[in-house]
């Protein structure tokens, strides 16, 4: 069996590689490793448990309030909300310990468990690999020591925790978005309530879609992995903008007032641009991960601000944030960290900080974008290959680096092995779309021919 907790928690086919079993045990053993890292000392602790609306996550989030309480925590429900609502709230609360039922941008059927540590940070690897190692253990027989009584958790219902949510996102908007009309896509998840009502109360004129979750429509043809929709409402309404969440809502994408898609590297930047003038852009640097586009960097080093690399995913971004007192960080995905706000990637914090620009300055999104030009990238997987080998395996070694000389200084190359999937990402940028394409299917094939 392989490692249970990839780069974004734990994530599967519900009821089948994500079982009730599984869930339970692995709250279980969180309640546990947490214990006897002193998290609970000298209190009752509790826990705030959230999931998105997918059918799956109602027997999930049954099962993980079952183990927490049987482990003596309190917990508090606050049922269907944003991942980023499960992490304020955790901190916002006081809880020891957040859990969100939710895969994110996968499609329906899947289901994910994340963990959040006291404050609503993302748990460190290292408790992580406890967590699991603790779960197995007691899974192979080893019995669990049980409260009793009054020590067994209690279950409470945490109604307010959506209100508490939305006024959190109104309040720390720089100013107010009367006069935009807004389309918003909340991807028949986590956000269908929460984005259009804090767009409304931060007084954007809106439009919806996406917002009528029945839990098996997630991410289905909409939001932020299926933006034609979007692009097509905002033209027919003669909207000034849209965002796009996922289906647990720590992403954002846009489209400008025309119907262009404004990827994750362009929010940055028009943050990056307006936090600097707020002298809120600390230390004036942006995190991003190596998979951001040329165009940003070259971007970023046109207007003078530091820009910082990390491994792909949001909590590496998060991490470089945090360990050097970063503020503004994030991934071409739309994973977008303010982390004076936030603590994870927000997806509705990011869209109404990114339209509270375009009000602040009076032009146009496609305008304020047009600060970068996206090089061509082209992106292709090869699946069924061996990733564990891109770095040893010398004829793709020598393959790359040819690529890397024909390209010169007007583009770059970047191979890397999924972190969720038996594949290999081949990723290419250059000034014209048709060298990029050409290469990544040279790399493509070499990268069969070596790994497969």
């Amino acid at each position: 069996m392989g490692r249970l907790f990839g780069t974004d928690g734990v994530r599967g086919v519900a009821n089948a590689d994500l079982t009730a079993e599984l869930a339970l045990g692995l709250s279980v053993a969180a309640a546990h490793v947490l214990a006897e890292a002193g998290t609970f000392e000298g209190h009752r602790p509790v826990a705030v448990v959230g999931r998105d609306p997918r059918a799956s996550g109602e027997f999930l989030e049954s099962a993980v309030v079952a183990g927490l309480a049987s482990a003596g925590v309190d917990v508090l429900r606050v049922g269907v909300l944003p991942t980023p609502a499960v992490a304020y709230l955790t901190g916002a609360l006081g809880a020891d310990l957040g859990v969100m039922l939710s895969a994110s941008h996968n499609p329906m059927p899947d289901n994910g468990i994340k963990f959040f540590a006291r404050g609503g940070h993302k748990l460190a690897d290292e408790l992580e690999d406890r967590i699991e190692q603790t779960y197995r253990s007691h899974s192979s027989g080893e019995p669990w020591e049980r409260p009793t009584g009054d020590g067994v958790g209690r279950v409470t219902v945490y109604d307010e925790g959506f209100d508490n949510y939305v006024a959190h996102l109104v309040g720390v908007l720089p100013n107010r978005l009367d006069g935009l009309k807004i389309v918003i896509d909340g991807a028949h998840g986590a956000a269908a309530r929460v984005s259009p009502e804090a767009f409304a109360r931060a007084g954007a004129d809106i439009i919806t879609i996406g917002t009528d979750p029945d839990g098996l429509n997630i991410n289905d043809g909409c939001g932020s992995t299926h933006l034609r929709l979007l692009r097509e409402a905002v033209v027919e309404h003669g909207a000034d903008l849209g965002v796009a969440h996922d289906g647990d809502a720590d992403r954002c994408l846009a489209v400008d007032g025309e119907g262009n898609e404004i990827d994750g590297d362009q929010i940055l930047a028009v943050l990056a641009l307006g936090m600097r003038e707020a002298a809120g852009l600390r230390k004036n640097t942006v995190v991003a991960t190596v998979m951001s586009n040329l165009g940003f960097k070259l971007a970023m080093e046109r207007e003078g601000i530091e820009f910082v690399q990390t491994a792909v995913g949001d909590r590496y971004v998060l991490e470089e944030m945090k360990a050097h007192g970063y503020a503004l960080g994030g991934e071409q995905s739309g994973h977008v960290i303010v982390l004076d706000h936030a603590t994870t990637g927000d997806g509705t914090l990011t869209g109404l900080m990114l339209a509270a620009r375009v009000a602040a300055t009076g032009r146009s999104l496609k305008d304020l974008a047009g600060v970068m030009e996206r090089l061509p990238q082209i992106l292709i997987n090869v699946p069924d290959v061996d990733k564990s080998r891109v770095a040893s395996a010398p004829t793709l070694t020598a393959a790359v680096a040819e690529a890397e000389q024909e390209l010169g200084a007007t583009g770059r190359v970047l191979l890397r092995p999924s972190g969720t999937e038996p594949l290999v990402r081949v990723m290419v940028e250059a000034a014209d779309i048709d060298q990029a394409r050409a290469i990544a299917e040279r790399l493509a094939d070499a990268v069969k021919s070596a790994l497969g």
